[in-house]
């Protein structure tokens, strides 16, 4: 090999190593933490800075990776030494994440499960074992505009919701009596959840059935169907930003949504409230909804394991809770209290609420129910849909 060429790939080599050290030449070890932008990455900021405080000889480097991105970079970036110690990611990726060797399981597991809501705790168990942090909850509510409708209007069923809606879009033209993202599998799951029934069982980890195809959902999802009397937009023009925006504008009087858009809300001037979803036909208690558990994920490459587990564990300290809380308006993962004039209506509504499921063929699940959605609230043959989805899940 040519001289130069040689002292160049070794140079490459030595400035390599040394990009992926985590250590300074005074000792000082640096973890890198992969977070999202928009309120997250100031929490890192912030929580980082304290824990320097008491522990000097760490510190924490905040580097943005989104929180759908971090699952498929961590498979590529971890193994090639130039990934994270710690990262964030939602729960229901956990199944992708141990089977692919990608983190380690939580230090301490059985102290962090009595600190955390045992809802978080039974979204990070895979296969009996935990992994990861619960940094915040979530699921969504129903909010609405005070300024178009009343408390003591509020539907508590569907048909409610709907018969309301039909009311109001006649008297008011060019508003609506509710809005929402009929293409996302994230809000639709609420329509199949009648009877008890749960995406891949009740403990959701049934590989062999979905349950999404079944008598409950495809009743559920018929009625799904004829709500589009009470809103007649095709699905192209309802995803999730038309729906807030609409919401933002003070256009729509109710929206399915969650905690992330309280501050635009607020900022926009609207004046809203948040309580529990309606029940499904035939169901008098609010239909389910689906919750997450964000998550911040210690690193199976990491070469400080131990820094890692411990900074990850101060994220779940009361001080830490409050201040995410107060950056990101998330829902604490512990027990604390927090002021806020609309979290009420989304803990009534977790009392409801089931885990996303976290088995790896979730990762399936989401483009086929998406699309299956849309097609359905357009008119297409809801069985049909759904068994095509069911299909696309298991890979049939």
């Amino acid at each position: 090999m040519n001289r130069k060429i040689l002292a160049a790939v070794l140079a490459g080599a030595v400035m390599l190593s040394f990009s992926c050290s985590k250590k300074t030449e005074s000792g000082k070890v640096v973890l890198t933490v992969w977070e999202s932008t928009n309120g997250p990455d100031e929490f890192i900021k912030q929580a980082g800075e304290a824990y320097t405080k008491s522990h000097p000889n760490v510190e924490i480097k905040y580097v943005n990776v989104e929180l759908g991105d971090a699952v498929t970079q961590i498979a590529l970036d971890g193994p090639a030494g130039v990934g994270p110690d710690l990262f964030a990611a939602p729960h229901d990726r956990l199944g992708s994440l141990v089977t692919g060797g990608h983190v380690l399981p939580t230090a301490n597991a059985d102290t962090i499960k009595n600190e955390v809501l045992s809802s978080c705790a039974k979204a990070l168990t895979y296969d009996g074992k935990m992994y990861g942090y619960p940094v915040s909850a979530e699921t969504y509510a129903l909010f609405y505009n005070k300024d178009l409708i009343s408390e003591e209007e509020l539907p508590k069923t569907w048909e409610e919701l709907a018969d309301w809606s039909k009311a109001f879009n006649a008297k008011n033209p060019g508003k609506y009596g509710f809005v929402m993202d009929v293409g996302s599998s994230y809000y639709t799951i609420v329509f199949t959840t009648a009877e008890g029934n749960r995406l891949f069982g009740p403990d959701g980890t049934d590989t062999n059935n979905t349950n999404i195809n079944s008598a409950a959902s495809i009743k559920g999802m018929k009625f799904y169907q004829s709500l589009r009397s009470a809103l007649d937009v095709p699905a192209a023009d309802l995803d999730t930003s038309t729906a807030d925006a609409a919401f933002q504008a003070g256009t729509a009087a109710m929206h399915i949504t969650g905690l992330w858009n309280v501050v635009p809300f607020e900022n926009a001037g609207i004046d809203f409230g948040v309580t529990t979803l309606p029940a499904l036909p035939g169901d008098s208690n609010p239909c389910a909804s689906f919750s997450g558990t964000r998550a911040m994920f210690v690193s199976a490459y990491t070469d400080h394991p131990a820094e890692a587990n411990d900074f990850a564990a101060f994220l779940l300290s009361e001080e830490m809770q409050k201040l995410r809380f107060d950056l990101t308006g998330t829902v604490p993962s512990i027990n604390v209290e927090v002021s806020s004039p609309y979290l009420g209506g989304f803990m009534a509504q977790l009392n409801y609420a089931f885990p996303m499921p976290s088995i790896p063929e979730m990762g399936m699940y989401w483009e086929a129910m998406n699309n299956a959605s849309k097609n359905i609230w357009d008119g297409a043959d809801v069985k049909a849909e759904l068994d095509a989805c069911n299909a696309a899940i298991l890979g049939k």
